[in-house]
Order: structure tokens, then C-alpha cells, then sequence
């Protein structure tokens, strides 16, 4: 029995050494395989995930020496850093610059890196109330590659960087100069860029008070599909019909602006929608591939020990151990069954409970008419709720003694679970200001500043 595990010691020594010597021959493109994922997440909308995976894509790509992996990492990491942290945004633009003047190997990525650096540094600048100098060097010296490179490289990026130019001057309220630089930078855009030359045109003109020229250019945008662009352009053209005092026209422009603003939302509505969908056949084909790799496992493990005859003592406990294993396995799946069927009755009893309620009754019905409820039904409604929920709203009061009574029923019909077209029609605002006063009570009054965080999931916490 000695011998034969010395044998099976030394056979399972000589195979991992051989994988390990084919790992070291194999190609070493790790990062640039997480870097890939990295973008398949960001395209999903997973911004954790995308950024977890950038990192790591940094830290290898530093391992393996690819610097031109490391550097677009860099960047990307820095754009998605941009929309809440303008600082650590400019901090890793800077670094992707001292990574690509390390190797420099592409004249395009020199010219990009340099506007994002400009963009981020004006972003600070503005947040911390200080002086565009940085930001306006940085774009100069991108303009002045782009029109170099203009002859290979054609003149997007001139235009990109023309664009920026006239945003940061704008910003410092030289229109007449910003005006200048977004005329270039629209007369050179490609068709890719075009419709945000046009908006910062637009907007340097408004700034200029050429009204009807900047008319002209909104009604030009070829919005196409973009729902976000073309709510822009007709809430654009609604302030200018009003600084002329054109009611009708503005009141044209208002409808279309909202009809833009509702189909966004439907629209995002259906991407997340798909979202999830991507994201649950992404996790079943992780778990195949992980049961997979389990089964090869179990299938090499199964070869070794047939073919060093391992005692049959040993695999009879290793059997036992696996049936073992298997029957706790299955107890708990049991145990968890009894707890989801369980916690299913209790939220099928609470919504039986909310809907019996005249009050809930009537925000269900309410379509698109206005929906005014009394003080006794706030009450009403407000009693029930800790009723089911076990107090959640008086802790919520002693939690939060400074919220209002607004902010409060807020936080009900959310609970409830009523739409932000039907909660508009209890306030009488719109969809949009519904979702600026979710996210405005989110941040500042639970300090959730997460965007994949709801404001739902913040009461359910609670």
C-alpha cells in the first residue's frame, strides 16, 4: 500500500509540473482577456463589475508588461470614475498619459487621452470653484496633435478637440472665443460627432444671443434614435420660443420634449429589462462551465485512482463522505425550499391586505387624473403599512426625525410599489421631477449615493 501511494504521489507531481509548464509556454494575454470583459460588463450596465475588472486588467497588464492594455484601461476606469468622482477621474487620466508616453505606440489614443484630461480638469475646476488654466492647457495641446495628425488621422479629432476648447471657454464665459472654436469644431465634424458639436454650437450661440441661429441649428440635429438628444433639442427650443415670448411655439416644443421624456423612459425600462435577462443567461452559463470543470475533475480523479489502484478502504470513504455530503446538501435545499415558500405566503398576505384598502384602491385607479388624498388617508394608509411591515415607518420617523411629511409619503407610495406616472398624478408633477425627488431623498436624506441602488431597495433595508 506504501508503494502505491508513493506511486500516485509521484504521478500527480509529474502532471501538475506538465500543466504547469504548458501554462508558462502559452501566450500571456490575461489582460487583455479582462480588459474584453471589463467592457462586456460596462455595456451591461455593471458598473461595479466593470470597474473591479479594470482594475485587475491594470494590475496584470502591469505583470505582463502591456502597457497599451494598461494605458486604455487607465482610461476607461477614468470615464467611469468620471460620473461621481471628478478628482480620482483626473487623477487616472494622468496616469494613462504617464503610461502611454512610457511606450508611446499609437498617435490617436496620445490625442484622446489629452481631451479626456482636459474634460476631467475642467470638471474639477468647476466643482471646486477654481480657475480653468490646467484644463485649457491640456486642450491646447490636444488641438494642436489633432491638427498635426489632421492629414492621417482626419479631422474627428480635430473637431473633438475644437469642441472641448469651446466648452472649457465657455465655461469661463468667453462666448465670443467658445462661439469661435464650436463653429470649427462643427464645420469639421464627422458624422460620429456631429450632433454634439451641434449642441455645444447651440448652446455658445444661445450664450451669444443669436437666437435665431441657434434655432436653426437645433431644428438641423439628426437626432435619429437618441430619445436623450432629441428631449435636449426640443427642451432647447421650448426656452427659446419663451425668451421670445412665442407661447404656442414653446407649448409645441414642451409636448414634444415630454413625449421624448416618456419614450426614454419606456426605453430604459426595456434595457433593463434585457439587462437582466443578459445577466441571468451570463450566470447559467458560468454555472455550466463550472459544472463542467467539477465533472472533469470528478473524471480525472476517477482515471487516477483506477489506474494506481488506490485502496478500496479509501474510496469507500470517500464515497461515504460524499453521500454524507449529499444528504446535508439536500436538507438544506429542503430547509431553504420551506423558507421561499414561506416568505412567498407572507408577501402574497401583505399584498392581499395593501389591496383590500380603499386608499390603496384608489392610487391604483387613478389613470392620469389628478389624486388627492386626505390627511385621514395618509393615516389610513400609513397604519396598514406598519401593520404588515412590522413598524417600518415609525422607525423610519425616529430614524429620520427631520424628514417632512412630503418626504414621508414619498417613501409610502414607494413602498407601495405605485409607478412614477401615478405617483406624478398624486403630486402633480411630472415622471421626470418623480425621479429627481427619488434621487434627491436617496442621497441626501439616507446617503445612498450607489446609482444601481433604488430607493426601494433602500426603504426594504430599513
Amino acid at each position: 500500500m506504501k508503494n502505491v501511494h508513493t506511486l500516485f504521489l509521484l504521478f500527480a507531481l509529474t502532471l501538475v509540473a506538465a500543466c504547469q509548464s504548458d501554462r508558462r509556454n502559452a501566450p500571456r494575454q490575461e489582460a487583455q482577456h479582462l480588459y474584453a470583459r471589463a467592457l462586456e460588463s460596462l455595456d451591461r450596465d455593471s458598473a461595479s463589475e466593470g470597474e473591479t475588472l479594470l482594475r485587475q486588467a491594470i494590475r496584470q497588464g502591469r505583470r505582463e508588461g502591456d502597457l497599451h492594455t494598461v494605458y486604455l484601461s487607465q482610461l476607461r476606469l477614468a470615464e467611469c470614475l468620471s460620473w461621481g468622482d471628478a478628482a480620482g477621474a483626473l487623477q487616472m487620466a494622468r496616469e494613462a498619459l504617464q503610461t502611454y508616453e512610457r511606450r508611446p505606440d499609437n498617435a490617436r489614443n496620445y490625442i484622446i487621452i489629452l481631451d479626456y484630461i482636459a474634460t476631467y480638469a475642467s470638471q474639477q475646476a468647476y466643482n471646486d470653484d477654481q480657475p480653468l488654466d490646467t484644463a485649457l492647457q491640456y486642450a491646447h495641446r490636444a488641438y494642436r496633435l489633432a491638427q498635426e495628425a489632421a492629414d492621417t488621422l482626419g479631422h474627428g479629432l480635430e473637431s473633438q478637440t475644437l469642441t472641448t476648447l469651446a466648452n472649457i471657454h465657455w465655461a469661463m464665459e468667453h462666448y465670443a472665443d467658445a462661439l469661435g472654436y464650436a463653429r470649427e469644431g462643427a464645420r469639421l465634424a464627422t458624422p460620429d460627432i456631429r450632433l454634439g458639436a451641434q449642441q455645444v454650437l447651440a448652446r455658445c450661440l444661445v450664450s451669444c444671443d443669436s437666437l435665431d441661429e441657434a434655432e436653426r441649428v437645433y431644428h438641423e440635429m439628426d437626432t435619429g434614435a437618441d430619445l436623450q438628444a432629441a428631449y435636449i433639442v426640443q427642451s432647447n427650443l421650448a426656452k427659446l420660443a419663451l425668451r421670445r415670448s412665442d407661447t404656442e411655439a414653446a407649448e409645441t416644443a414642451i409636448d414634444e420634449a415630454f413625449g421624448h421624456a416618456e419614450d426614454l423612459y419606456f426605453q430604459a425600462l426595456g434595457q433593463k429589462e434585457a439587462y437582466y435577462r443578459t445577466t441571468l443567461a451570463h450566470e447559467q452559463e458560468n454555472e455550466r462551465m463550472r459544472y463542467q470543470s467539477r465533472l472533469h475533475l470528478i473524471a480525472m480523479v476517477a482515471s487516477l485512482v483506477l489506474l494506481l489502484l488506490l485502496a478500496y478502504i479509501a474510496l469507500r470513504e470517500l464515497r461515504q463522505r460524499r453521500r454524507e455530503s449529499l444528504l446535508h446538501w439536500r436538507e438544506a435545499e429542503a430547509q431553504r425550499e420551506k423558507l421561499r415558500q414561506r416568505d412567498a405566503t407572507v408577501a402574497f398576505l401583505k399584498d392581499f391586505i395593501l389591496q383590500r384598502s380603499e386608499v390603496v384602491q384608489k392610487l391604483n385607479a387613478g389613470d392620469d387624473q389628478h389624486i388627492a388624498l386626505s390627511d385621514r388617508e395618509w393615516s389610513e394608509v400609513e397604519r396598514t403599512l406598519n401593520a404588515i411591515d412590522g413598524d417600518r415607518f415609525e422607525r423610519l420617523r425616529d430614524l429620520h426625525p427631520e424628514l417632512r411629511d412630503d418626504d414621508l409619503r414619498l417613501c409610502i407610495l414607494t413602498r407601495l410599489h405605485l409607478s412614477n406616472r401615478a405617483i406624478g398624478n398624486v403630486y402633480g408633477i411630472s415622471i421626470s421631477a418623480v425621479q429627481h425627488r427619488k434621487l434627491k431623498l436617496k442621497k441626501e436624506t439616507f446617503s445612498e449615493s450607489d446609482p444601481d441602488t433604488t430607493l426601494e431597495q433602500v426603504l426594504e433595508r430599513i
